[in-house]
């Protein structure tokens, strides 16, 4: 049974809002005991406990807030799948100095090579560093922004998008927009230029931008604002996806 002491410190650290400290203090004070450890090499260790649970929160739920669609890692990438793809380059951008100079990314290749995976792990990344990230399908921040506009709540939806670090568009270029939509899009990431970073995932060359962009105008000022200070990744090779299923079917026979 706790004693008084103790129920009055773990209210006191309540009200402080330090719930992992509450959580270990008590321990940590019988450890410190037995190891003669001075009050102040104590106190620094409860402190730290509560300090790295926080961030281990605030991590937790910024990867939440983001909305991958499913968690990839880079970890969890087979480079020696896609021999194309720049290896070093993609460890040197998660790193995410990218993001601090305001650049951004853009994958470009087929179906199936891996670009969603990439994307992600750097965005996750991105997280993991305490950056605020938010992922979209193309369709997706289209419909978002259309819905906004028909509710006259364009303005207040482009200041939240505004404070996020990093925002990935997913799958440009696999559904044409129309008219409005596309404009909408080049308004959303010409607003971000120089502000904030961007990456893409694309199966379509950048000639091939006006299919779904719709206006070769404005294809070539988007391609402009987009390129200018961007890490472009080309991805050449069969399916990553395709040649995943099969190496599980293998395994599995």
């Amino acid at each position: 049974m706790n004693s008084p002491q103790n129920m009055l410190l773990e209210s006191y650290l309540k009200k402080l809002k330090m719930p992992q400290a509450a959580k270990v203090y008590l321990a940590m004070a019988r450890e410190a005991e037995n190891n003669n450890l001075s009050f102040e090499q104590y106190l620094l260790g409860v402190l730290e406990q509560e300090i790295s649970q926080r961030e281990n929160n605030r991590i937790h739920r910024g990867i939440r807030q983001a909305a991958f669609p499913v968690i990839k890692t880079l970890d969890s990438f087979d480079f020696k799948a896609i021999p194309s793809l720049n290896k070093q380059k993609v460890l040197k951008l998660a790193s995410c100095e990218y993001i601090k100079k305001l650049e951004n990314i853009i994958l470009v290749g087929n179906s199936g090579v891996g670009k969603t995976h990439i994307a992600t792990a750097l965005g996750y990344e991105a997280c993991r560093k305490g950056l605020k990230v938010k992922f979209f399908t193309a369709a997706g921040l289209i419909n978002e922004l259309l819905a906004a506009q028909q509710e006259y709540r364009l303005n207040r939806l482009e200041k939240q998008y505004a404070t996020y670090h990093l925002v990935i568009i997913d799958e440009l270029g696999y559904v044409p927009f129309s008219k409005t939509g596309a404009e909408l899009l080049f308004q959303f990431c010409s607003s971000r230029n120089e502000r904030g970073s961007i990456i893409i995932t694309t199966n379509l060359e950048f000639p091939k931008w006006t299919e779904v962009l719709l206006d070769d105008q404005m294809t070539a000022a988007l391609l402009d604002r987009l390129t200018h200070k961007a890490h472009i990744l080309n991805i050449n090779g069969e399916s990553y996806r395709f040649k995943q299923a099969l190496t599980q079917q293998t395994n599995m026979d």
